[in-house]
């Protein structure tokens, strides 16, 4: 079941392969996501050593969070990956000029996982061609529904 969807990444990039990932979060952040408060909009993953980190995922915090904490809705959340995942991705992106960007914050099994995909950057050109056929394509059934 999704939490939140990344659709600006489907817009800049060519998503070529998806990896789901664990997540470490604390419990205010659970609760808020449980809560749908989570945006993806902003976000992208960066690999420093041996992990990856979601940078600019927002959560925001629920009324009822306790008094004593104090949360920062920004703040960067390691990925938990299998270690051959991770050499695979780390290899992709040093190498080939790969992007890695968050698709979709979902549960699996009760836990919350995020989606990653390596991702290439699309060109202004691509993005206009890709305009043309989502439009070409709700003509084609607008069509089919009149019965032209």
């Amino acid at each position: 079941m999704s939490i939140a969807e990344n659709r600006k990444a489907f817009h800049d990039y060519f998503i070529e392969e998806r990896f789901e990932a664990g997540l470490v979060l604390e419990g205010w952040e659970v609760k808020a996501i449980r809560a749908g408060r989570a945006q993806l909009k902003e976000a992208y993953v960066i690999v420093r050593g041996e992990e990856a980190f979601v940078i600019g995922m927002h959560v925001s915090a629920l009324p009822t969070a306790s008094t004593h904490v104090h949360p920062d809705p920004t703040r960067t959340r390691k990925l938990l990956l299998h270690a051959a995942e991770l050499a695979k991705l780390i290899g992709k992106v040093e190498q080939r000029g790969y992007t890695l960007v968050p698709v979709n914050l979902h549960y699996a099994k009760g836990r919350i996982k995020l989606e990653i995909g390596l991702a290439k950057g699309k060109k202004q050109h691509d993005k206009r061609e890709a305009e043309k056929d989502r439009d070409w394509a709700r003509e084609k059934q607008r069509l089919l529904r009149r019965g032209v």
